[in-house]
C-alpha cells in the first residue's frame, strides 16, 4: 500500500468518526445550546459606494485608534486555532481577525490584520485557504502565509495579491528553545518576526501606505451607561469553541478558547476586542461531484492538476471548503445576516461582500440599511455556519 493510500484511509477514518460522533451527540443532545434561527436573503439589495475615508485625523481605518502607522499597509497573517499552537502570539495588537471554519462543522482558522502595531513575533503560522485572500485584499493587505492549499496557491501564482510565503523565503524563522512550549508541533514552531514583515516589504517593492478606505467608527458608551455584564457562546466544535465576557471599565469582550483564557503569547496579555461581528455563511466541502459551472460559477477543480484531484477528494469527502462569502470565483452568495456586539449590547444586521470586484470591501450593515458604525479598538470576526449554535445572555 502507497503512502498516499495510507492517507487517504486516515482521512476518510476520521471524516466518518467525525460525522459519526457529531450525530451522536446531537442525537443525546450533548452540548447543544439554544440556536437563533436565522434567515439568510441573497437577494437584499444593498449598495456599497465608496464615499471616501471613514475615519478622519490620523487613526486606523481598520480599528479606528489612533496610532503613528494610521496610514501604512497592513498585512494579513495567517495563523492556526489547534490547540498544541495556543497561545497564538500577536493577537492582542491586531486591528482586526478572522475566525472561520476550514473543514465543514469541524476545526477552524485565523486571519490576523496588523496595521497600527507590528507584534514582535506573529504566529504560529499556518498555510493559505482561497476563501481568505478576497478578505486580505479587500482590506488593501499584503498576504502573508506559509504555505497554500491547491486552490490558493494557483490563486497567488497568478498575483491576485502582494503575498508573502513564508515556505519558500527565509524571512520566517521558528521558535527554538524555551520560546517552543512542550505540546507545540514542528508546524506549530512558524512564525514572522517584525523585522522579518520589514525586510520581505523593502525587498518585494510592494507599496508601502495602505489605500482602504476604513469602518465609520462611532465615540464609545459612557461608563455610567455600560451594562454591568453579558455573555457571548459560539458553538464551534469543541476544541474551537469560543465564548465572551463582556468588561463595562475597558468596554471590551474577554475571550476564552475551548474554556481556557485566551492570552497572546508574546505580552502574556488576555485577547479582548471592543467589537464582535458574527457573520452568518454558508459553507461545504469542495467535492469532485459538484457540478459547479451549473451554478454559474468557475469549477474550482479547474486550478488543480488532474493528478492531484483524487488526492483532494478523499473518496467523495473533500479535503478543503468553500465559505459563500463573495469570493469572485467558486462563490453564488455575497450577503448574509450577522450580530455585531459592542458597547455591551447585541446588534442584528447585514454583511455584504460585492462577488464582481475581488477588491471590494466587506460591508457590514443596520438593520435599517445604514453601515456599522464600531467603537474604536480591535474588531474580531467570527465566521459561523447556520445552524451553529450563537447564545447571547445580555446582563440581568
Amino acid at each position: 500500500m502507497t503512502t498516499k493510500q495510507k492517507v487517504v484511509i486516515v482521512v476518510t477514518v476520521v471524516a466518518i468518526v467525525a460525522v459519526g460522533a457529531y450525530f451522536f451527540r446531537d442525537k443525546l443532545g450533548i452540548g447543544k445550546i439554544k440556536t437563533k434561527q436565522i434567515e439568510i436573503n441573497n437577494n437584499k439589495q444593498q449598495a456599497i459606494e465608496d464615499a471616501g475615508p471613514a475615519n478622519t485625523g490620523p487613526v486606523s481605518p481598520i480599528s479606528g485608534v489612533e496610532c503613528e502607522n494610521w496610514n501604512k499597509r497592513p498585512i494579513a497573517v495567517m495563523q492556526p486555532a489547534d490547540v498544541s499552537a495556543r497561545p497564538a502570539a500577536g493577537f492582542s495588537q491586531a486591528d482586526m481577525v478572522f475566525e472561520m471554519p476550514v473543514f465543514t462543522n469541524a476545526n477552524t482558522r485565523l486571519m490576523g490584520v496588523y496595521l497600527c502595531d507590528i507584534p514582535k513575533d506573529i504566529g504560529s503560522m499556518r498555510s493559505a485557504r482561497h476563501d481568505y485572500l478576497p478578505l486580505a485584499k479587500g482590506l488593501d493587505a499584503v498576504f502573508v502565509s506559509w504555505g497554500y492549499s491547491k486552490f490558493a496557491e494557483t490563486l497567488l501564482s497568478r498575483k491576485v495579491i502582494d503575498n508573502i510565503d513564508c515556505m519558500t523565503t527565509s524571512y520566517c524563522p521558528r521558535w527554538t528553545g524555551a520560546d517552543r512550549t512542550a505540546k507545540m508541533k514542528l508546524e506549530d514552531t512558524g512564525r514572522i518576526p517584525k523585522t522579518g514583515v520589514e525586510q520581505a516589504m523593502k525587498d518585494l517593492q510592494y507599496r508601502t501606505t495602505g489605500e482602504f478606505s476604513g469602518y465609520p467608527h462611532q465615540a464609545e458608551a459612557a461608563v455610567e451607561s455600560r451594562p454591568s455584564g453579558g455573555h457571548l457562546r459560539l458553538a464551534y466544535p469543541n476544541p474551537y469553541d469560543v465564548s465572551y465576557d463582556y468588561d463595562a471599565v475597558t468596554n471590551s469582550f474577554v475571550r476564552t478558547w475551548d474554556g481556557v483564557a485566551d492570552t497572546d503569547k508574546n505580552n502574556g496579555n488576555r485577547i479582548a476586542p471592543k467589537n464582535i461581528v458574527v457573520m452568518i455563511v454558508d459553507d461545504e466541502q469542495i467535492k469532485l461531484s459538484t457540478d459547479y459551472k451549473a451554478r454559474g460559477v468557475q469549477d474550482p477543480w479547474e486550478l488543480v492538476p488532474e493528478h492531484d484531484r483524487a488526492g483532494l477528494d478523499y473518496g467523495g469527502v473533500g479535503r478543503y471548503n468553500n465559505l459563500n462569502m463573495g469570493d469572485p470565483w467558486f462563490d453564488t452568495k455575497d450577503n448574509g445576516d450577522a450580530f455585531f456586539y459592542f458597547n455591551g449590547k447585541e446588534y442584528k444586521g447585514t454583511w455584504k461582500k460585492d462577488k464582481s470586484k475581488l477588491e471590494s470591501k466587506l460591508t457590514f450593515f443596520n438593520e435599517d440599511g445604514t453601515e456599522v458604525k464600531f467603537v474604536p479598538g480591535e474588531i474580531w470576526v467570527n465566521v459561523m455556519e447556520p445552524g451553529m449554535g450563537i447564545k447571547w445572555e445580555p446582563a440581568a
